[in-house]
């Protein structure tokens, strides 16, 4: 169980690593690519686009900073779990008997730390961005449409 717990923490790790990447990438393409508004096309539309690749996603990385530490938990106690009934087949407690057990629970811990710590900070960081992004939208568009009236 401990094996199918670190399996699906790696693969949380993995893919919200490819959020991440396609944030920075979603990012750095729009500074390099500024969008070009016509005098016809409607404002709170063209916004609501702009910001639309920019919380793509997000969830996600939300989802796996939240619930990959209570994964890695899990994988903690089915470890220690192991080491117990390691302790009453082997009818001893000695290193060798207890040691796998424990190792693997560590080793869950870890892993549901690793998957969540950077989906956590990159959340924050890109929600954040996505927020000022769309203030920043928002505040030019009033000011345009009261320019216009």
């Amino acid at each position: 169980m401990t094996l199918v717990v670190s399996l699906l923490l790696v693969v949380l790790s993995v893919l919200s690593w490819t959020v991440i990447i396609e944030k920075y990438r979603v990012w750095k393409m729009v500074k390099h690519n500024p969008v070009k508004i016509k005098p016809g096309d409607n404002l709170d539309t063209i916004v609501d686009k702009l910001i639309r690749p920019f919380d793509k996603n997000l969830w996600f990385l939300s989802m796996v900073s939240y619930v990959s530490p209570f994964i890695g938990l899990f994988g903690t106690v089915w470890g220690v779990m192991d080491s117990f009934a390691s302790i009453g087949v082997n009818q001893s407690v000695s290193i060798g008997v207890i040691a796998p057990g424990l190792a693997t629970a560590l080793g869950t811990t870890a892993l549901g730390l690793i998957a969540a710590i950077p989906a956590a900070i990159a959340y924050q960081y890109y929600a954040k961005k996505a927020d000022d992004l769309y203030n920043r939208l928002d505040e030019n568009c009033t000011e345009l449409k009261s320019q216009h009236k």
